[in-house]
């Protein structure tokens, strides 16, 4: 068996980068387009404006902004209230075990589908969520203990949150978050972050 040579290598690292970018891509196209209506473009406006911080292992610290599109559909079960939204985040990774891939930052991109659940009612303020989505990690996420194989990753959470506010319109959210890419190639070590998030509506 012929050994796979470097240009080799470095064509197929650039052939899944650009993969990764235009799946990207074409995921916002296709958000922005379920929301277009004719020549009407409100749709590009944002329901809400975010940052979140977090640390995870190894002591990784992520740093976040991004904003968030909701969803129209909404459905009432009982007194359990169920509605989404897509959120579109960019974030930078900074670890003090001994640099990320020889520099002290990665950059996360990343869009995901979030469902929402909470109360109806007198707890309405209160809501958990869940959410799974496709993110870029550049450049190649690693530590001295951990070693990412892939750029693009997905990133599921797990939140707790409240709204608070004359109308709601801040939001306080606890989450749990895991980055992997789930086994498209090895090593796939993870991360898992615990982040605080503040959001305001618009």
């Amino acid at each position: 068996m012929k050994p796979v040579s470097s240009s080799n290598k470095g064509s197929s690292a650039r052939c899944r980068r650009a993969l990764m970018a235009a799946v990207l891509a074409i995921g916002m196209f296709a958000v922005a387009g379920a929301y277009a209506s004719g020549s009407d473009l409100s749709f590009l406006e944002p329901s809400s404006v975010f940052v979140q911080a977090g640390v995870g292992d190894q002591d990784t610290h992520a740093y976040i902004a991004g904003a968030t599109w909701d969803w129209k559909w909404r459905r009432d079960v009982s007194w359990l209230r169920a509605s989404g939204y897509f959120e579109a985040d960019l974030g930078r990774w900074t670890t003090n075990d001994h640099g990320v891939d020889r520099s002290a930052w990665a950059t996360q991109i990343g869009i995901t589908p979030v469902i929402r659940l909470q109360p109806v009612g007198g707890a309405h303020q209160w809501f958990t969520e869940i959410g799974v989505g496709a993110n870029y990690i550049v450049p190649l996420y690693q530590t001295e203990r951990k070693r990412f194989s892939t750029e693009f990753n997905f990133g599921d959470h797990f939140g707790v949150g409240r709204h608070f506010g004359q109308h709601d319109e801040h939001e306080l959210v606890l989450r749990v978050q895991h980055f992997s890419n789930a086994g498209i190639e090895h090593p796939n070590p993870g991360e898992n972050f615990l982040q605080l998030r503040y959001s305001r509506r618009l």
